[in-house]
């Protein structure tokens, strides 16, 4: 018997994680270099696996308060505080979350219902078009492509002329594919479009620490009556696998939250929390250090591919760069990026994962060491010379 056919019509249409599906196609190739996931290369430091380590030994390995242990959410409070100028109460305004794809699946969830439409600038994180067409919700795409890859004021107001009832818009930035952020200025200028809408406005500050030009400004300074902001220990601290993010907001929105999250998970992992709780307390400095070497692998990669042919916005923040792929090759990514993985044996993610305005493009992980970098750059000038 087959019941195939009576599963939630949602989860029949979903797709898998692009990310994860191209990343185990090229994965098998022997001698790959792989600047695929956006994961930092760095181990989480000392002093937190050494929390984590303390933790463990006075055994906290139970349930905890589903909103996070009250040490990491008000060192998680101060830390946004001070870094970011947000005031946010621990007890009411923060819910800790299992990494932060839980995050942004609960955040959804909550907000949207059947039939809802959710603006979405592109390119950008997949996980957000799959997490609202899971809640049989529409993302309406703004492809930033001919606008240096940024959302314009003007863009912003003729989706809202077209899309009156939107619910929600949400922003990336510092941009995952892009690389690229918003100086205060540009976001103070959508803010101004936003707040004459009624509409949620989910900000992903996953890589608020990794900016280069200038400090990150949090769109919950602007808008803070309507901004859900996303964050997390995964980029700033090298703890992807702690598998600890946190969302913050209007008290009576992250109830909300907090009541979906509960119906996902009880509570993130009791260790990791406290693991995360040094984090934010004690490594105000540790995702700076990170940065600095971050820098030099920028400049290194995209030095490199410049000289090859390969063109690119200035990235500004995180670690990625989204490179167009010169016209002598393939402009379908998924193509380019199959050839490149079994030529030049270097592992990319291609543009046309990230929405409208990726196709084209690949996307480049300089999260990774100095002499894998010096040698993926090697490897491209070789197979760009042989075509």
């Amino acid at each position: 018997m087959d019941l195939s056919n009576k599963i939630n019509n949602s989860v029949k249409s979903m797709k898998t994680n692009q990310i994860v599906e191209f990343n185990l196609k090229i994965a098998d190739i022997p001698g790959l270099i792989s600047l695929t996931y956006g994961e930092p290369d760095f181990p989480t430091p000392q002093h937190i696996k050494d929390a984590a380590i303390k933790a463990i030994n006075e055994n906290k390995s139970h349930y905890t308060d589903p909103r996070g242990v009250l040490p990491l959410r008000q060192n998680a409070v101060k830390f946004l505080k001070e870094k970011y100028n947000l005031d946010y109460d621990p007890d009411t305004q923060i819910t800790t979350t299992v990494g932060l794809a839980e995050g942004i699946h609960d955040v959804f969830t909550t907000i949207l219902n059947p039939g809802d439409e959710v603006i979405i600038p592109t390119p950008t994180y997949p996980l957000y078009a799959a997490n609202v067409e899971f809640n049989q919700a529409t993302p309406i795409f703004i492809d930033t492509s001919k606008d240096n890859f940024l959302l314009t004021p003007d863009k912003l107001k003729q989706t809202f002329a077209e899309h009156p009832n939107a619910k929600a818009i949400i922003i990336n930035y510092p941009n995952n594919p892009i690389g690229n952020t918003y100086t205060k200025a540009e976001l103070q200028a959508l803010a101004d479009v936003i707040k004459q809408h009624e509409v949620f406005l989910i900000s992903d500050e996953i890589y608020s620490e990794m900016t280069y030009d200038e400090p990150h400004t949090s769109f919950g300074t602007l808008l803070p009556d309507q901004t859900i902001v996303m964050n997390g220990a995964s980029k700033t601290f090298a703890m992807t696998g702690w598998r600890i993010g946190i969302v913050c907001g209007p008290a009576n929105i992250i109830s909300k939250i907090n009541a979906v999250h509960t119906l996902i998970n009880t509570n993130a992992t009791d260790n990791a929390q406290y693991a995360a709780s040094e984090a934010f307390k004690n490594g105000a400095n540790d995702g700076q250090l990170m940065k600095q070497t971050y820098e030099k692998r920028r400049k290194l990669l995209r030095d490199g591919l410049t000289k090859a042919g390969f063109t690119s916005p200035e990235p500004s923040g995180a670690f990625y760069i989204l490179a167009k792929i010169p016209d002598q090759f393939e402009q379908d990514s998924y193509k380019f990026g199959y050839q490149l993985a079994k030529e030049a044996k270097v592992g990319i993610m291609p543009g046309a994962i990230f929405g409208p305005g990726g196709d084209g493009y690949v996307r480049f992980s300089y999260a990774a060491s100095t002499e894998d970098l010096t040698e993926v750059v090697k490897r491209i000038q070789k197979f760009v010379d042989e075509h």
